[in-house]
C-alpha cells in the first residue's frame, strides 16, 4: 500500500505523532504511536481481531517516569498534521 493512500485515509502508522483525545482528559495532547505489546492485545491480535490498539508514548520525553497509555482504540487519536 502507497504511503500516499496511508496519509489520505489518515491511518496511523507505528511511530506516528498523533493527538489523544479520548476518556482519559488528563492525557489529552501529542504522543508516539506504537502497536500495543500487552497481553491481551497480542491474545487479540493472535486470535485475528481486527481492531487495532495502541500505545502511546511522550515523544518529547518531559516526565520519563510518567505510563504510557496502552490499549488505546484508534477512534480515540488522530494523526498530527505534523506527519505529512
Amino acid at each position: 500500500m502507497s504511503d500516499t493512500l496511508l496519509r489520505t485515509l489518515d491511518l496511523v502508522e507505528p511511530g506516528d505523532l498523533v493527538l489523544y483525545h479520548g476518556s482519559k482528559r488528563d492525557y489529552y495532547g501529542f504522543y508516539l504511536a506504537n502497536p500495543c505489546d500487552c497481553a491481551y492485545c497480542a491474545r487479540a491480535n493472535y486470535l485475528g481481531c481486527a481492531d487495532v490498539r495502541y500505545r502511546l508514548t511522550d515523544p518529547f520525553g518531559e516526565d520519563p517516569e510518567a505510563p504510557a497509555l496502552i490499549c488505546v482504540r484508534s477512534q480515540s487519536i488522530t494523526r498530527s498534521a505534523a506527519n505529512a
